[in-house]
C-alpha cells in the first residue's frame, strides 16, 4: 500500500510535467484509497468517488465557482452565472429550458447539417492540404455547428472566434492575460444580446429566438452562450484533436476503424473521449459533513473531481492505459459523472465526432499527425494547441 506522494496538484509546476508522469503520480494517488488534500481541496481520484459527488449535487455544490481559480464575485455579478455556476432551483430551471436544444431527436435532425460541414472540411483539406488539423478541422467544425445552432450571423463569427481563442487562454490553469480575458468576455456578450434583440423583433428557428423567448435575460443570455462556446466548442475540439493523435498512435486501431467505420466507430467515439478526457477537473464544495470512504469532508471545504484520473481507473476499466476502441463497456466521466450536471450536449459532441472522422478517413484514408503534439499546459483541458499533420 503506498503511504506517501511526491507530487502537489495543487501546484501549477505539476501540470507542466509531461503526460506520462502526470498519470503515473494519478496511478499511484488512487492506490492510497482515500480522498487526499492539496492547497485547498481535496481531490477525488477514484471513478467511484468522481460519481458519488457528481449524483450527490446536493452535498457536493457548485454555486461557488467550479473552476479554479474562481471568477470573482464582481465577474459574476456583471457577467451572470454560468448553468455549471448554479445548483437547484436555478439550475434546474435553466437547464430545463435549455435541454430542449439538445435532446437526441434535435441531433438527429440536425445530422445532415453536421455531416455537410464534416464532407465540406474533408474537402477542403485536400484541396487547400493545411499544415495544423486543429485550426483546419478539430475547431473548425464545433465553432460552425455551435454558431449554426445558436442562429450566430455570419457577420458576426469571424468576432466571435476571436474572443472564444482570447476568454480562453490558459497556461498553467490559470488566465494568461485576465484583463484581455473580461474584455473577450464582455464582447461576446455584446454580441449574443444584439442577436437576442434581434430575434425578439424577427423570430428564427435557432436557439437565441428559443431561449429569449421562454425569457432568458440578457445576462443569463450572455453566460449561456459563453458556456456554449467553451463546453460546445472547446471540448469538442480537444476530442477530434486527439482523437487524430490516437489513431496514428495506435495503428492497429486504426485499421480496426478503417475497416469497418459503421461497426467500430461509436466505440472509437466513447474511447477517445476516456483516454484523453478533455476536460481534468471540475471543483466543488460540500455542502455539509460527508464521509467518502473513512474521510470526513467537512461543510465549506473543497473538493476536486479529477476526470482525468476517474478514466483510468484500475478497479473499472481493464489495462486502462491501452487505446481500445472494442472496449465494452465504456462507463467513462468524460461528460460527467452523471447527475444534474451530466454534458447537456452529449449527443451532439458524439455526432460531430463520428461525422467528421467518417468523412476524413472515406476521403483521406492516410491521414496522421506527425511528431508530438503542442499541447496547452492546463490543469483544467487537456487541450492540443497544434497538431501537424498529413495525408
Amino acid at each position: 500500500m503506498v503511504t506517501t506522494f511526491a507530487y502537489d496538484l495543487a501546484d501549477p509546476a505539476f501540470w507542466r510535467l509531461p503526460e506520462a508522469e502526470r498519470l503515473a503520480a494519478f496511478r499511484e494517488l488512487r492506490a492510497l484509497g482515500v480522498p487526499r488534500k492539496f492547497g485547498d481541496f481535496h481531490a477525488l481520484v477514484k471513478h467511484a468517488h468522481v460519481v458519488e459527488a457528481s449524483r450527490k449535487s446536493d452535498v457536493f455544490i457548485s454555486g461557488t465557482g467550479v473552476t479554479t481559480p474562481r471568477p470573482p464575485r464582481w465577474v459574476r455579478t456583471v457577467f451572470g452565472d454560468s448553468m455549471v455556476n448554479l445548483d437547484d432551483p436555478r439550475h434546474a430551471r435553466l437547464r430545463g429550458v435549455v435541454s430542449k436544444a439538445f435532446t437526441p431527436r434535435v441531433v438527429t435532425r440536425i445530422a445532415g447539417d453536421v455531416t455537410r460541414l464534416a464532407v465540406r472540411i474533408a474537402e477542403d483539406v485536400r484541396e487547400q492540404r493545411p499544415g495544423d488539423f486543429v485550426e483546419a478541422v478539430a475547431g473548425r467544425l464545433p465553432f460552425a455547428v455551435i454558431c449554426d445552432m445558436m442562429g450566430i450571423p455570419a457577420g458576426f463569427r469571424a468576432e466571435v472566434r476571436a474572443q472564444v481563442d482570447h476568454s480562453t487562454e490558459r497556461t498553467g490553469g490559470r488566465l494568461r492575460v485576465p484583463g484581455k480575458n473580461l474584455r473577450a468576455l464582455a464582447r461576446l456578450h455584446r454580441v449574443v444580446g444584439a442577436v437576442a434583440r434581434q430575434r425578439r423583433r424577427e423570430p428564427a428557428d435557432d436557439l437565441i429566438s428559443a431561449l429569449a423567448g421562454a425569457g432568458l435575460n440578457a445576462r443569463e443570455l450572455g453566460s449561456f452562450f459563453s458556456l456554449l462556446l467553451v463546453a460546445g466548442v472547446e471540448t469538442t475540439r480537444n476530442t477530434i484533436a486527439h482523437g487524430l493523435r490516437l489513431l496514428t498512435e495506435n495503428p492497429d486501431q486504426r485499421a480496426l476503424l478503417l475497416d469497418d467505420f459503421a461497426e467500430y466507430g461509436a466505440g472509437f467515439v466513447e474511447e477517445v473521449v476516456r483516454h484523453s478526457s478533455p476536460i481534468i477537473q471540475f471543483r466543488r464544495t460540500v455542502a455539509r459533513d460527508h464521509e467518502l470512504d473513512g474521510v470526513t469532508l467537512r461543510a465549506g471545504e473543497d473538493v476536486m473531481l479529477f476526470y482525468t484520473s476517474a478514466n483510468r481507473d484500475e478497479a473499472v476499466f481493464d489495462d486502462p492505459d491501452a487505446f481500445d476502441i472494442t472496449r465494452s463497456p465504456n462507463p467513462h466521466v468524460g461528460f460527467g459523472g452523471g447527475g444534474p450536471h451530466f454534458c447537456l450536449g452529449t449527443s451532439l459532441a458524439r455526432q460531430e465526432i463520428t461525422a467528421i472522422f467518417r468523412e476524413l478517413l472515406a476521403r483521406l484514408p492516410a491521414i496522421r499527425s506527425i511528431g508530438e503534439p503542442v499541447m496547452a499546459p492546463s490543469s483544467f483541458d487537456n487541450r492540443i494547441a497544434r497538431l501537424p499533420f498529413t495525408f
